[in-house]
């Protein structure tokens, strides 16, 4: 199904990517503005596409391309998950030449273990050591993005 993944921006389509995006536990409701503000922030974008130019696929790394990158906003669209689509996205991702450098890479996920344990993910051997800040959605800015 998957004819080609992607890093050019250009073939990115926002309303494929807001219905994905907006549907998952970690980003429900997200607009489009936050979306492109996280793409234009981000090291890498990728996206998975059929033949039709379908965008199947999307994901993200935020990096200094050196020693740290997190993967982010992986995500499938329902009618085509358990394909391999996920894994080839973030195959692609670890392997594209701009990060070659990158030694640490970390993600979150409560429900795909498995897909990135197929790609070298594994879970923290002392998870102790992370610390993480959150900001509740009601304390963040209103409005648009870049303004």
């Amino acid at each position: 199904m998957v004819t080609n993944i992607s890093a050019d921006p250009d073939r990115l389509r926002m309303d494929d990517i807001q219905c994905m995006l907006s549907k998952t536990y970690w980003s429900p409701g997200i607009t489009k503005d936050e979306i492109m503000q996280g793409i234009l922030n981000s090291a890498l974008v990728v996206g998975a596409y059929d033949a039709e130019g379908r965008q199947l696929g999307f994901c993200r790394v935020i990096s200094d391309k050196t020693r740290f990158a997190y993967l982010l906003d992986v995500i499938v669209a329902e009618d085509c998950r358990n394909q391999g689509i996920g894994q080839a996205m973030v195959r692609f991702a670890v392997t594209y030449p701009e990060l070659r450098d990158v030694y640490q890479w970390l993600l979150k996920t409560s429900d795909a273990h498995g897909v990135y344990g197929k790609c070298g993910f594994a879970p923290l051997e002392d998870p102790g050591w992370w610390m993480g800040r959150m900001r509740p959605r009601s304390e963040r800015g209103e409005g648009t993005f870049g303004t």
